[in-house]
């Protein structure tokens, strides 16, 4: 196939990533938007095989049977609890591909100096991608600590480390080579720099971490693409690069925060929240389900405590008891909610739960004061008062939804722990505050059961 031909194909996958790009931002179009991006991913690949540079046929098959195994049992064994460690996990094996890519380059003839540059930055963002993610990953699954790791001197030991990647990287572009020091010097830096960036970022700042990880992957493809002059891997890093930014800007605006502040900041390291005293006052089943079915408007919040207790189902039958039963059924959704940019939404469409339920933050918090009943699953941060009222919270100017001024609150957790921020939560000892303790999905099914029985 002709180069020519090569490209216009890859002008028709541009579209098609262009097109479903777009119908991804609706929830009713998002399918065929999925679809489209894959076919023209699918065209993608299929037409770079024809590319005459092709090698060896032999490692591509091998590679795509075991990429394809590995992704096969992944996505059946994956819960969707482990769904944002699976985006990390994405991510980095992005940077990691990136940065093989931009290496792989260097044994190609004839490099201009621009193709250097290229190189190094695939090199360089695509390594501190891939040891970030990790990282990412480990403090999502909770195998290390979650919180803002920070020590003296922290900020001049990532400086130094930049002086030191800029140099190394100046001197491999002045006399490149396979076998340069300086090349395995930039791989190394890369390396440590990505742990170095994500160590003082805390659990409650994951989704914006998520999101960033996420551009950096796509602006490592971009530059692995100049690298090795593939129009589409340029066109689609690009993408990737811009819709993560897009959407960093949009979880660090949900925080009341700059991207700066975020990477910078350890969260929780400096302020310290004023301790919540007060008395709870837990609730029964039974109870809950006599207010439930008095109320004539509810709206669920649901957390990443949703997500644990794999609730979203049951959920989603209560809330088709409740508008059996005359209520309206709302469910608002913060923008950083869960782990992952979107992380509800997905769990909520999983449970089928209608799109037209689903309320953003500012709409809900509009009418928040006429609603009956406020039930809030495993959300902490993105509910927490001390965000308006305490001015020593980590977390204070951080929209939340304001559900401790509905009528009344029900809040389902397993216990008074705080939530991912290790922020404690007065909402917990307000006076139309209800704590029905336990495992959310045995709690919702009781009460599910009470409206059948």
């Amino acid at each position: 196939m002709s180069l020519e031909l090569i490209n216009l194909w890859y002008i028709v996958a541009a579209a098609l990533f262009v097109f479903g790009l777009k119908q991804l931002g609706s929830p009713a179009t998002a399918v065929r938007g999925n679809l489209l991006s894959s076919i023209g991913m699918f065209i993608a690949i299929a037409v770079t095989l024809f590319n005459a540079e092709i090698i060896s046929f032999t490692w591509i098959i091998v590679a795509t049977v075991i990429g394809g195994i590995i992704g096969a049992v992944t996505a059946q064994k994956v819960a969707m609890t482990s769904m944002p460690e699976m985006v990390a996990l994405f991510n980095g094996s992005g940077g990691i591909a990136s940065l093989f890519v931009g290496w792989a380059a260097l044994y190609g003839a004839g490099g201009s100096t621009f193709t250097d540059v290229t190189i190094v930055i695939s090199i360089l963002i695509g390594g501190m991608t891939f040891t970030g993610s990790i990282l990412a990953w480990g403090k999502l699954s909770e195998v290390m600590t979650s919180s803002a790791i920070v020590f003296g001197a922290q900020r001049l030991v990532n400086a130094a480390l930049v002086v030191a990647i800029i140099a190394c990287s100046v001197m491999f572009v002045m006399n490149p080579s396979t076998d340069s020091p300086y090349l395995y010097a930039v791989v190394g830096l890369s390396f440590l720099f990505g742990v170095m960036a994500v160590l003082p970022i805390g659990g409650a700042d994951m989704p914006v971490v998520i999101s960033l990880l996420n551009s950096y992957s796509g602006l490592a493809a971009c530059a692995a693409g100049f690298a090795i002059n593939n129009n589409i891997l340029i066109v689609a890093g690009a993408m990737v690069g811009a819709a993560g930014i897009i959407l960093t800007n949009i979880m660090c605006k949900a925080m009341n925060r700059s991207l700066a502040n975020v990477l910078f900041s350890g969260f929780g390291a400096v302020k310290q929240a004023t301790k919540v005293e007060g008395e709870v006052k837990p609730i029964n089943t039974e109870d809950a389900f006599l207010i439930l079915e008095a109320a004539q408007s509810v709206t669920f919040v649901p957390g990443y405590g949703m997500a644990v207790a794999q609730a979203q189902h049951v959920v989603r039958e209560l809330g088709e008891l409740l508008e059996g039963n005359g209520a309206e059924v709302t469910y608002a959704i913060h923008p950083v909610a869960g782990r992952m940019p979107g992380h509800m939404n997905v769990l909520l469409a999983e449970a089928n739960v209608p799109y037209d339920q689903l309320v953003e933050m500012d709409d809900i918090n509009r009418r928040i004061e006429g609603l009956d009943v406020a039930v809030v699953i495993g959300a902490n941060d993105v509910v927490n008062p001390a965000a308006r009222n305490d001015e020593n919270s980590p977390i204070y100017g951080m929209p939340i939804i304001n559900v401790d001024q509905a009528k009344t609150v029900f809040v389902l957790k397993r216990s008074m722990a705080s939530g991912f921020s290790g922020v404690d939560n007065p909402l917990f000892f307000g006076e139309n505050t209800r704590m029905l303790f336990g495992d959310a999905k045995e709690s919702i099914s009781a009460v599910v059961g009470e409206f059948k029985g």
